[in-house]
This record gives structure tokens, sequence and C-alpha cells, in this order.
């Protein structure tokens, strides 16, 4: 198994998946090792899980000019693999993948989690890296073996690109219910945030394409007719200054609290002391692929759920 970016980071939450998956192959006595590639030192922050101990999980080189290197170091993992899987088509992890699995003649798996090419479009950085995206997406129900997708959006964006519609498999995301459960303490982060008498919970990344400015402004019109509400932010990213910055703007600074990254165990602590939890997303290419993680973990904490109505997340609720 590969993945593009970082299983420890606390930067890269959205490894998860890849995690869960590895977890339950282990589980049901299949031998795992899973390639990832860690953030450089001086960016990597806090950790946000322990070593994992159930599987392999393997470091190759994030750097652009180690890719060769990392294609030829794969090689010995691909000969003794029965299947690649590889989530996201991002080229660190993709390129060493599909090299391979043509050279040793192996099945080769895509996890497709995101519309990646609409997410990078959402400020993108470089044409020439839109453009590899854009072409490897469109590339790759062409030449992979299976797939599985986690919106029935990308199930038909898959199909539209002719890939044969019985190799594709539904994968929406899941939680572990012995982690998150209606009946955990939060004691503790009512007191360590001095939080009023309700709480609204908006848990997720702060990078662009998350849309929570959506919900601190619906909360300046909560804000306005009571004083007894606070509103918590929970997660870290590239966005969090201008959403404070907003918040000053708007004169609710004093009831939002924006908590930082936060250690994944810790997260159903944070849920367990909401009363309303928000998932909240604009309409469009991006949100209509996405089947939203905070979703199940709100559902699986037993909490009242106010959300956007697109793409999967009327099915979820």
């Amino acid at each position: 198994m590969l993945h593009p970016h970082d299983l420890y980071s606390e930067k890269e939450p959205w490894t998860v998946r890849i995690i869960e998956i590895a977890k339950i192959f282990t589980k049901l006595g299949h031998k795992v090792k899973l390639i990832y590639f860690p953030l450089p030192k001086k960016e990597r922050g806090k950790l946000r899980i322990p070593r994992i101990k159930e599987f392999e999980t393997i470091p190759f080189s994030r750097r652009n000019y180690m890719l060769f290197s990392n294609i030829l170091r794969f090689r010995e993992y691909a000969k003794c693999a029965d299947i690649i899987h590889v989530q996201k088509c991002f080229p660190n992890a993709m390129l060493p993948a599909l090299f391979n699995a043509f050279l040793y003649n192996k099945p080769i798996h895509y996890d497709w989690d995101d519309w990646e090419y609409a997410i990078y479009n959402y400020d993108p950085p470089s044409k020439l890296f839109g453009w590899y995206i854009n072409t490897m997406e469109n590339t790759l129900p062409k030449i992979v073996d299976s797939i599985s997708v986690a919106s029935h959006r990308l199930k038909d964006l898959a199909a539209e690109l002719d890939f044969d519609k019985q190799k594709i498999v539904m994968a929406p995301v899941g939680v572990d219910l012995s982690k998150f459960s209606p009946d955990i303490n939060a004691k503790e982060i009512i007191s360590k945030y001095n939080l009023k008498k309700y709480t609204i919970l908006y848990l997720g990344q702060l990078h662009g394409a998350q849309y929570v400015e959506l919900v601190i402004k619906a909360f300046f019109q909560v804000a306005k007719k009571r004083h007894d509400v606070s509103l918590m932010v929970v997660g870290g990213g590239s966005n969090k200054e201008n959403l404070v910055e907003l918040t000053e703007k708007l004169g609710i600074a004093e009831d939002v609290v924006f908590t930082g990254y936060v250690n994944s165990d810790e997260v159903p602590k944070y849920i367990a002391d909401t009363d309303v939890a928000i998932a909240s997303f604009e309409k469009n290419n991006i949100t209509e692929c996405k089947s939203p993680l905070k979703i199940v973990e709100y559902l699986a904490s037993g909490k009242a759920i106010v959300a956007s109505d697109v793409g999967e997340v009327s099915r979820m609720i």
C-alpha cells in the first residue's frame, strides 16, 4: 500500500483512511506494508498518532529529486506483493506504484477518495502540476485493475471514463466505534477552554476549500440573539489566521475558540462536549465528491448535526 502523505503528522490527518483500511486488511489475515512520505522535520509539527504496531509502515523520501530512486526502491516491495494498493494520484506514490505494477505484472488497486483536480484548482500554485493531476485522474481509470470510491459522484466519474462498473466498489468513510461514543466524558475540555453553557462545534482542517467561514458567519447571527453559546473550531491549517481575523472583524472573537491541531485520540472528547455539530460545505465539484469523515464521527458520538445538503451528506445522515 502507498499513500503520498505523512501518516503520523498532525498536518496531514486525511491519512486516517488508508490507516484504517490497512488495519482491516491485517485483521482479515493479510500481510500489509504501508509506504508513506513524511514531511521534512521542520514542517512536520507534532505527531498525530503513536507509531503504528498492527502493520509495517515504511517511510520514503518526499523530495522531488528522489522520485526515480523511490521507483527503484519500491521494486523490492512490488516483487513480493499480490496487490499494489495506492490512494490518491500524486506522483510520489502513484508513479512508483504504476511503474512497478506494469514491470512485474501485478494488479493495481486505486482508492479514489477525493476529486483532487477540483481541490487543487481551488487555489492552484502551479498550472503544470494541475495539468498532471487532471491528466492522471482521467487516465487512471483506464489503466488500473480495480477502483474503490468514497462517493457516488466519484463512481459516476469513473464510469464516465469507461471503467468497468463491475470493478468499482463503494467505500465511504467509516469510524471506529470503540473510540467514538455518546458515553465519553467531556468535563476536561469544558474546563480547559472556559466554554459557555452550550457549544457549537466545527471539526476539520482549516485549509482552502473547507468552508469554515460559513460556520463563523452563521454563528455571528446566533451571537446577536443569545449570549450563552460558544463556537469551538477544532483543527488547524494554513487558513487559521484569516479565520481568526474574520471573528475579530465580526466582533465575536471572545465567543469563538480555535483549538489548533489536536491529537486524534483527543478528538472524541472534543465532540463529546458539543451540543450541535456542524458540517458546512458549498455546493461544487469538490464537495459533491466528498464522503466527510467528520459526519460519521458526529453520528457515532450521538450528536445533533447541522450539515449542508451536498453530495454524500444526506445519504450519510
